[in-house]
Parts: C-alpha cells; structure tokens; sequence
C-alpha cells in the first residue's frame, strides 16, 4: 500500500498502472462487439462466415458482426488491433495475391495469425456440351491439335477457377486462350453460350448449369474423389498425374492476438461448422467442412504460397 507519508508519487502510480494493467488481462473474452470482416456480400465465403458468425454469437455471448469489403477486408484486418474483436474470413487470394499483384499492403505470414481453415472446396472442369469431348485425355488431345483455338472463361485473377485453370495449361503444355470476366457468374453465362470452350468453376457455382446439362463435367480437380461429385473422376487420375487444385477459406485474425483468445475463437468455430446442419448447408453450398488447429492452418498457407507462387511464376502471371 502507498501512504503520503512516504512521499513516492512515481511508485504509487506504477503500483497503480501495474494493478490496472492485471486487472484489464484478467478480463473476460469477449466483452465487446466481434466483427468479421470478408469478401463480398452474396457469395460463398460470405455465407460460411454467417454460420461462423451465428456459433461464434451463440457461445461467446455477444454480437458478431459480418462485414462485406471485399479486398478492403484484408486491409483492415492487417492494420486492426490484436485483441480478437477484428477477424478475417477470407479466401486464399489472401495469401496468393503479394504473387500476382504489385504494392500490395499486406505480408501473409507477417501480417496474420491463422486461426482455422473452415472449408475446402473443388472446381471442376467443365466444357461445353458441343465440344466433342467426354474425358479429360480427349481434351487434351483436342487442344494440342488445336493449339491456340480453344478459349477458357475465369473471373478474378488469382481466383480459384483461374489458376485451376493455369495449373492445368502450364502440366498439360496447353496453348489455350483466357478469357477474364468480372465475376464467376459471367464466365458461366460465357460458356453456356458457347463464347468460351472449358472453365474450371467452383463446385457449388457450376452444380445448377451441371445438372441442367449446360455443360459437360470431366473431372473435379481435388486430390481425391470430392463427395461433391462422386461420379467424377480426379483431374489426376483421368489423365494428368499429380494435378490437384482446391480452394480454401478460413478465420485469420491481426499478427500479435493473444494464443488464448485464438485458441477460444478456434474452438468454437469449429464446433459450429461441424454441427450437422451446418456442414448440410455448406456441403449443399459446394463446400467440405475441414476444421483443425492453428498449426495445420499454418502449414496449408506454406504449402500453398509455395506451390502457386511457382505457378504464377511459370505462367508469368505477374503484374495481374
């Protein structure tokens, strides 16, 4: 305890600076508003951070806010405060994006603290249904003998169905032409029109176009069989060994948030994405439920700068 009579002014007010430093750690998390910032409204990743946003609320007792601004999203949340209440539901443009794009204002691995991968999700190939193919080797064999001729239609660079597409061109020593269209949508009207010859759109986008046999579906680019198409082979196994391309988005929060408050948003939402309605609404959606630790997370984005930053390299995407 300080009394007067010692005359201590400085140490008074470090013992009382130390008291309220321990007493803000002691505190509860969370005690505020939580926001999640993602991509834009309307789309996949939007949704599943809705369900994340719904288990996290439910659990923690507060508010979870979702926040839809695009590539902004990645932005703030790089510059936001470590304390938990600013997190990012994001796709893997976010740590694919420093390998196609110059100035980019972020580090992944710096400016990041994984939290947990939520979901995996394929592409698959699709052609259109006046293309005479029906496997991947015939694809093949139609584009080397038709170098140059046949389009591919892809939304964003660095998207998934665009670099899916890439991986392709660059195993198979393809000369196709891309086609760029603003959004997923555009690039399936594109080939449903005939205007482009192939695309490699998420599973969930294209199943509508699929089964109302607007396309032809060759393979699902996914390491192994995707309970999404079980009917279709791997891209690897129809003809081009060692292909595989799939999608991930997951939870990140700002560099520097404390391990526990990670550990306590990781629980809990993977015990949200793993309720049984919750996996029905994502897998009906085009996705897999994943789940797992910071660590694994972690792993998966080294793993995965270092095989697409090669890619973009050989394709000489850079600078898009």
């Amino acid at each position: 305890m300080c009394h007067a009579v010692f005359r201590r002014p400085r140490a008074c007010a470090l013992a009382a600076l130390a008291v309220l430093s321990v007493t803000a750690a002691a505190q509860p998390y969370p005690v505020k508003v939580i926001r999640i910032e993602t991509t834009e409204a309307g789309g996949y990743p939007d949704s599943v951070a809705r369900l994340i946003a719904q288990g996290l609320g439910a659990r923690l007792g507060q508010p979870v806010i979702v926040e839809n601004r695009a590539i902004a999203a990645v932005e703030a949340v790089a510059k936001a405060p470590p304390d938990g209440y600013t997190l990012l539901f994001y796709t893997s443009v976010l740590w694919l994006s420093p390998f196609l794009r110059d100035g980019v204002s972020w580090d992944p691995q710096r400016d990041f603290s994984p939290v947990m991968l939520a979901t995996s999700s394929p592409s698959i190939l699709v052609v259109h249904p006046a293309l005479p193919v029906k496997t991947l080797r015939e694809l093949i064999a139609l584009a080397k003998a038709r170098p140059g001729e046949l389009n591919y239609s892809t939304s964003s660079p660095g998207s998934g169905n665009h670099l899916a597409a890439e991986l392709f061109r660059v195993m198979a020593n393809l000369k196709l032409v891309r086609i760029n269209y603003k959004g997923t949508g555009s690039a399936l009207t594109s080939l449903d029109a005939g205007e482009t010859q192939l695309s490699f759109p998420s599973a969930g986008s294209v199943m509508p176009h699929w089964r109302a046999g607007r396309v032809r579906a060759l393979a699902v680019t996914s390491a192994l069989p995707s309970a999404l198409a079980l009917e279709l082979p791997t891209v690897a196994a129809a003809g081009l060994p060692g292909y595989e391309a799939t999608a991930y988005n997951g939870v990140l929060a700002p560099a520097g948030t404390p391990a526990a408050i990670i550990a306590t948003i990781n629980r809990i939402a993977s015990e949200a994405i793993h309720r049984h309605d919750v996996r029905q609404r994502i897998f009906d959606s085009g996705g897999e439920v994943v789940g797992g630790t910071p660590e694994e997370f972690a792993a998966v984005i080294r793993l995965e700068m270092a095989k697409w930053g090669r890619v973009i390299r050989e394709a000489g995407l850079r600078g898009e």
